[in-house]
Formats: structure tokens, C-alpha cells, sequence
């Protein structure tokens, strides 16, 4: 009899779980840059909805978190759709455009990610800090009590309680921070050197869940990302606000010199450092296709049974045809919109280019977002940063190649078909970013690839159904900040968005400083360089992507991955000196997972408070007055819980080896 997997109640609870994640998200991401990974919430929430049916399996659980981590990613989406509203060429989101948009890219970066599952999972050491830990989450909530030797009972309600008590705390933290009792994060900007000319600062977020990440992520992958953080905070921003003196607050002259210049150094970097990336995974993404192309021809012969379970994805041949039907009514969006544009004397050059890029970089995305995502997880991978690397792109094209037959007027409508060209690559990356951290949570399970690529197919058409009218309502309440007619009070932010929008109109108007991002170039490629040499000659590593991460994402992200990735580094070593090394050290990957799943989960649900209630701070129980103590508060909370949860899961007795069977 076959396990239970892709069922009907996985897919409707999936979907069900999308429509709140999804609307969730895109608020989030508007107002703060940030989305949330919702693999492991919506793994939570399948394993206590399905516990009450018979024949439920891990595999079926899986089903679910694939549908709704998958729907939730493509919210990302929001890093680049509101431009087109922001540069004033859409008034509002139209339902069937937005819709087909984030369809038909989702699910190209869900065919892109079949063969490079092979190359990036199956023949690949990438960490996938949040593919681990759903995997985690999903083998200790779905163990079959039934078949389980006493010990393996044991094992996993030690487990168990890892999880829920780090969920748990993580939780009740992230609530008291919402009420402002604990600060959300411990930051502090100065001036310095001649005049006080130059500034800097640091911004460390008071979140668990960015810790249990720096767990997760490793060492290397942590120290990496503090050598981008010391070279934009350290040595860039320092040089580039000296340089260029600004009236203001340290703070407000640190935060705008990084957001726009020493940023783009780091988008630099990420660019070199991506296709540096991509000329490295050349072999592994050949010897994908090849053992996905075998994979192949053992079904024509009939002989499919014959693959392993853990190895069937859809067939190539299948894979390709849907990429076809994908890019064919992709071509008639871009013909829909030059003409509406204005652009249509060349609309054949801007349908068959438009196609072309498309298609090849959003393999191109596909892989690298892979590869980041793999390396540090879907949520700290850097989105925007490969948005800016895809719009200078398409940007640069239209002005070689269609601009000089245009009339000077064309400019604003090379500006929005640009972006509407990114918006489609870009929802093949939001989904392949997180597409292989799924499929390595199935790697895990013992899950049937195929299969779950049905679901993220459903996941992503689920995700483009809620997308635009969430938009719509957004932009009605709130408006997009720098959109004409907004109210800068109460619109949402979206930086990436306004950044994004505005490369397209620096490369196309030609008032974009390319020599901060060849500045990053040049960086990158001696820190390419500077990582070999040091894998040649010690065990350790510098992963340039992990640097240009440093540069790129805030100190209130990176800054506290670090602290994590340290001391669970310092953790391992002290496991690794007692008995039963391997069952600690694993406690504290469950740990780590709980601390995502509690956060996640309570992020999620003020984001929907937020929304409901229209205030910023609906929990708020004091005033900006006790900003102060809350700082003190909300850091020694934070160490404290640290170090007594360290502590506690350290104590964990061993578990008694299981008895061998002659």
C-alpha cells in the first residue's frame, strides 16, 4: 500500500494556510523590507490540524509546509512590483496582470529548480539551515508512536520538547518586545575623526530567531558576514560620509550614505560574486541535467519503477514543455505592454529580447538564489540584492538596444517596461529561493520530488491569487512612500521597491554612480580569490556571497547571525567533548528550530494585528520615554535566555542506545 503524500486535505490545507501567511507577508515586506519563511510555521500548524486524521504521515505534512512556504515566498514579489506605482505608470495592481505575472514566473522558477535540485541538494554540502530545521520540526512532531523502540520514544520526546520549549520562549519574547517593555534591538550611531565628518554606528536585533539562524548557518558562513559587516561599517561607510560631509544626526547621515552607496558596493560584490557562483555549480548543474536526463530515458524503457522513491522528479521532457507554455503567453504580456506603453514600433525586438532574457536569467537567478538560500536560508537570502543585479540588466539592454530608435519622450515607459521585466524574473528567484530549501526538507523525509513539485506548482498559483488583491488594499489604505498623492505619514516604505525603481531610472536617464557598484566588482573578485587560497591551505572558509551578505543586509541582521553561528559553534565544540556528542549537538539544531517556528509564528500574527487594527504598535504598553530601560531590559533579557537555554538543552541527559537485533 503507498504512503500517504500529495492528498487533497494536504493541498487544501496548504492553500488555506496561504491566504493568511501570503497577506501577512506582503504587509510586512512593504512596511519593514522584511518577509518571513514560512516553511516551518506552516509545518507547525499542519502537524496539530492533521494529528486528528488517520494515516497522516510525514511525508503528507510535508505536502503542506511545500504548499505554503512556496506561496508565502512569492510575496517577495512586493520587492519590486510596487515601482511600477511608484514611478506613477500603474494606479493601482490589475488582478489578471499581477496574477499572471507571479503565475507564470513562480512556476518557471519552480521547473528551474528541477535539475538543479540534483546539483544544489542531492550532490551538494550546503548547509540549508531552514530546510534542516523543518525537517527537524517535521520528523519530531510525525513519528509513528507505534513503531518506535523505547528509546527512539525517548530520543524523540527529548526532541520535542527542545522544539516547543524554544518555540515557547521565543513566542513569549517576541510578545513583550511588541509591547516595547524589551527594546526590539540594541543600536547605537557616532560621529568621529576630524570635524566628526565621519560616521558609523551598529544596530544589533534583539531577535532569537536571527540567532537560532547563526546557529544553523555555521561559523564560516557567520564570520564571512561580520568581514562584510566591518568592510561597509568599518571602513566604507566611514571613507564615503567623510568624504561627502552631510548635515544631520549620525544616525540619519550613517543609515543614508549605507542605503544609498555603500549598498550598492555590496550588490556589487553579490553580482561577481553570483556569477562566480554560477561558473563553480557549471559541473554540478551538468551532471544534474545528465542524471536527470537518464532519469528520463529509464522511464521510456519502462523501467521507472525501478528509481528510488527520493529520485523521481518530473521527467525533463515535461519540464521542458511546461517552460514553453510559461515563456508563450509571457511574450504576449510583453507585447500587451509595450503597446500600451507606447512601444509599439518595436515591440518584435522587445517581445523576442524580453523572452530571451527571461528566460536565461531567470535560470541564472534560479541557481544562484539556490545556491544563497542553501548557504545561509530563504529568509536571509539577499532578494533585492539579485533584483538590482536583473534590473541594471534589463535596464542596460533597452538602452543598447531599443532606446537610440526611440524618441527622448520614451524614456518613463523603458523605465516601467523594465521593471515589469525584472517583476517576472524576479518571481522566478523569490521561488527557487525557496523551492530547493523544500525539496531538501523532502530530501530529509523521505519524500517523493515529484510530488512535492506539484505542490509548489500549487502553492505558487495559490500565492498569485492572494497577491494582488492584498496590493490593491494596501495601496488604497496606505499608499507606497515617494508615489505621487501619498501620504508620506502613512505610507509603507518599500525600499526595495523605491531602490529598484530608481536604478532602472538612473541607468536609463544615465545618472547612475557605477563606480561604487565596480567598486564592489573589484572587491569581490579579491575576496573570490582571498577564499581560495584560504581553502587551500586551512579548514576554514570566506564565502565571498556570504561577504557581500555583510555589506548588504543591515547590522541588525547580520550582526546578531553572527553572535548565533559563534556560539553555536561554541556549543558543538563543548558537545563534541562529552558522550553522545551527536544526540546534543542535534538537541541544539531542534532548538534552534523552535526558536524560528515561535517567532515566525508570532511575527506573523502581529503583522496581521497591524493590519486589522491600523495602529504600528497595537500591543505597545509604554510610551518612546522608556526607550532607555527597554534597551537595558530587553539585553540582559536576551543574554539571560540565551545562555539558560544553552544550558538546559547542554544538560540533556544522553539517550540509551538502541538495542541491536541479531
Amino acid at each position: 500500500m503507498e504512503r500517504r503524500e500529495l492528498t487533497l486535505r494536504a493541498l487544501v490545507l496548504g492553500v488555506l494556510i496561504t491566504l493568511v501567511f501570503t497577506a501577512a507577508n506582503v504587509f510586512f515586506g512593504l512596511k519593514a523590507g522584511l518577509t518571513f519563511a514560512t516553511s516551518i510555521p506552516a509545518a507547525v500548524i499542519s502537524m496539530a490540524v492533521l494529528k486528528g486524521f488517520r494515516g497522516t504521515t510525514i511525508q503528507e505534512n510535508n505536502i503542506v509546509q511545500t504548499v505554503a512556504s512556496s506561496a508565502g515566498t512569492l510575496s517577495a514579489i512586493i520587492f519590486v512590483l510596487p515601482g511600477l506605482v511608484m514611478i506613477g505608470w500603474w494606479q493601482g495592481f490589475p488582478f489578471l496582470t499581477t496574477f499572471t505575472v507571479c503565475a507564470l514566473g513562480g512556476t518557471l522558477g519552480v521547473m528551474y529548480s528541477i535539475p538543479l535540485r540534483r546539483a544544489l541538494v542531492t550532490g551538494s554540502d550546503l548547509p540549508y539551515p531552514e530546510g534542516v530545521a523543518c525537517a527537524e520540526v517535521l520528523k519530531v512532531g510525525g513519528h509513528d508512536d507505534a513503531q518506535a523502540s523505547a528509546a527512539d520514544l525517548a530520543t524523540n520526546r527529548k526532541g520535542f520538547r527542545a522544539v516547543v520549549t524554544g518555540g515557547v520562549v521565543s513566542a513569549a519574547f517576541a510578545l513583550i518586545v511588541a509591547t516595547q517593555l524589551f527594546a526590539a534591538d540594541v543600536a547605537r550611531y557616532f560621529r568621529f575623526g576630524r570635524d566628526g565628518q565621519s560616521a558609523s554606528g551598529f544596530d544589533i536585533s534583539l531577535s532569537l530567531a536571527l540567532f537560532a539562524v547563526g546557529h544553523l548557518v555555521g561559523l564560516w558562513v557567520g564570520i564571512a558576514m561580520l568581514v562584510g559587516a566591518l568592510i561597509a561599517w568599518g571602513v566604507a561607510l566611514p571613507y564615503l560620509t567623510a568624504l561627502h560631509p552631510m548635515v544631520g544626526s549620525a544616525e540619519l547621515v550613517a543609515t543614508s550614505v549605507w542605503r544609498h552607496q555603500v549598498r550598492f558596493i555590496g550588490a556589487g560584490m553579490i553580482a561577481i560574486a553570483s556569477i562566480w557562483t554560477l561558473v563553480t555549480l557549471v559541473r554540478p548543474l551538468a551532471a544534474g541535467l545528465s542524471s536527470a536526463l537518464r532519469a528520463a530515458r529509464t522511464r521510456q524503457a519502462g523501467q521507472g519503477a525501478t528509481l528510488p522513491l527520493t529520485e523521481r522528479d518530473i521527467p525533463i521532457g515535461i519540464v521542458g514543455i511546461v517552460t514553453l507554455v510559461c515563456l508563450l503567453p509571457i511574450g504576449f504580456l510583453l507585447a500587451q505592454f509595450g503597446a500600451a506603453a507606447g512601444l509599439g514600433a518595436q515591440s518584435a525586438l522587445l517581445v523576442v529580447g524580453g523572452v530571451a532574457y527571461i528566460a536565461l536569467m531567470s535560470f541564472f537567478v534560479a541557481a544562484v538564489c539556490g545556491y544563497m538560500a542553501g548557504l545561509i536560508g530563504a529568509s536571509n537570502s539577499p532578494l533585492s540584492g539579485v533584483g538590482i543585479i536583473v534590473v541594471i540588466g534589463a535596464a542596460l539592454l533597452l538602452v543598447l538596444g531599443v532606446k537610440p530608435f526611440l524618441p527622448a519622450s520614451a524614456g518613463p515607459a523603458l523605465v516601467a517596461f523594465s521593471l515589469f521585466v525584472t517583476t517576472v524574473v524576479f518571481a522566478a528567484a523569490t521561488i527557487s529561493n525557496d523551492n530547493l530549501q523544500d525539496l531538501k526538507t523532502g530530501q530529509l523525509v523521505a519524500a517523493t520530488p515529484w510530488r512535492q513539485q506539484v505542490a509548489l506548482v500549487v502553492g505558487v498559483i495559490a500565492g498569485a491569487a492572494v497577491i494582488p488583491p492584498v496590493l490593491v488594499l494596501l495601496n488604497k489604505a496606505y499608499g507606497f512612500a515617494g508615489t505621487p498623492g501619498a501620504d508620506a505619514v502613512r505610507a509603507l516604505a518599500a525600499p526595495q521597491a523605491s531602490m529598484i525603481a530608481a536604478l532602472a531610472q538612473g541607468v536609463i536617464q544615465h545618472n547612475l554612480d557605477w563606480s561604487l557598484i565596480g567598486s564592489g566588482v573589484l572587491l569581490g573578485i579579491a575576496l573570490i580569490v582571498l577564499d581560495a587560497v584560504v581553502r587551500r591551505t586551512t579548514r576554514a572558509a570566506l564565502p565571498p556571497l556570504a561577504v557581500g551578505l555583510g555589506l548588504y543586509l543591515p547590522t541588525s541582521t547580520t550582526l546578531v547571525i553572527v553572535i548565533g553561528a559563534v556560539v553555536g559553534w561554541a556549543y558543538d565544540r563543548r558537545a563534541e567533548r562529552g558522550a553522545n556528542a551527536q544526540s546534543i549537538k542535534q538537541l541544539g539544531v531542534l532548538l534552534a528550530s523552535g526558536l524560528i517556528v515561535g517567532e515566525s509564528l508570532i511575527g506573523i500574527l502581529l503583522a496581521a494585528l497591524v493590519v486589522f487594527s491600523g495602529e504600528d504598535a497595537p500591543l505597545a504598553l509604554v510610551g518612546p520615554t522608556f526607550a532607555p530601560y527597554g534597551i537595558a531590559l530587553g539585553g540582559a533579557a536576551f543574554v539571560a535566555v540565551v545562555v539558560s537555554l544553552y544550558r538546559w538543552i547542554g544538560a540533556q541527559p544522553p539517550a540509551a542506545p538502541t538495542p541491536t537485533r541479531s
